[in-house]
């Protein structure tokens, strides 16, 4: 049985390969416990261990945090939070981590808005058509100022492929993608280019993020933020996760 699309959908966050490189578990049934999870829903484990609950292992899949009884008869998906720690959701704190490690690889294909007295760097996972993407991109000075760096990765609503991603793909190989960004984002059209940055696989990141709408905030320490916010509300979202 494989997993069905609303289970995806809810843990639908990639775990980076980094998580296998983490200390060797102390779970005695490890290795029949992954086949189990791999065979009855076709996910790839990479890391099994000790989750904040008595009785119940985390595990670390390719589609996101699944927690499971110690004989491996029971499983349950969804968010864990504690009580004792304001509401803490200690599920998303288990998938910051990773979801930086993921972030690394596409660095280089990011479109960075420097602040020049930088405190902090947030990613965003943008469209250059969708009205709150363009009201956070024509506050750019505004975030810059208060010290935030603004990283863009692009998530075509519309999907890939499409005219949509199409259009993107046209700003992140354009000879000055800052500046073309600004441009679709104001309505222009940008020539069409091509080159060797893939808006398939920002997508598919994206994806895999379980984001479904945009703009969507990567915080600095692996925390996601659905939807926009002002530079002035940002940074206290910012800082009351540092």
């Amino acid at each position: 049985m494989k997993l069905t699309k609303a289970f995806a959908l809810a843990v639908s966050i990639v775990i980076a390969p980094a998580v296998s490189a983490a200390p060797a578990s102390d779970v005695s049934n490890e290795s029949a416990l992954k086949q189990k999870l791999t065979d009855t829903l076709g996910v790839n484990v990479s890391l099994i261990q000790s989750s904040p609950v008595d009785g119940l292992y985390q595990v670390l899949t390719d589609r996101g945090v699944l927690y499971v009884t110690k004989d491996g008869t029971k499983l349950f998906h969804g968010n864990l939070y504690d009580m004792e720690q304001g509401m803490k959701n200690l599920t998303e704190a288990a998938l910051a981590g990773p979801r930086l490690e993921m972030l690394k690889p596409f660095e280089k294909d990011m479109l960075v808005y420097k602040a020049k007295d930088e405190k902090h760097v947030i990613t965003v996972f943008t469209d250059v058509d969708c009205g709150y993407c363009r009201k956070l991109h024509n506050q750019m000075q505004g975030y810059n100022d208060l010290g935030i760096t603004v990283r863009y990765l692009a998530y075509p609503r519309a999907g890939v492929p499409s005219a949509n991603a199409d259009e993107m793909q046209a700003v992140w190989c354009a000879k000055d993608p800052l500046k073309a960004m600004t441009e679709a984002k104001n309505g222009g059209i940008v020539k069409a280019a091509s080159c060797d940055v893939d808006i398939t696989k920002q997508y598919q990141l994206g994806q895999s993020f379980g984001i479904n709408g945009t703009p969507a905030l990567v915080l600095e320490n692996g925390t996601m933020v659905p939807g926009y916010q002002s530079p002035a509300d940002l940074l206290r979202t910012i800082e009351s996760n540092l």
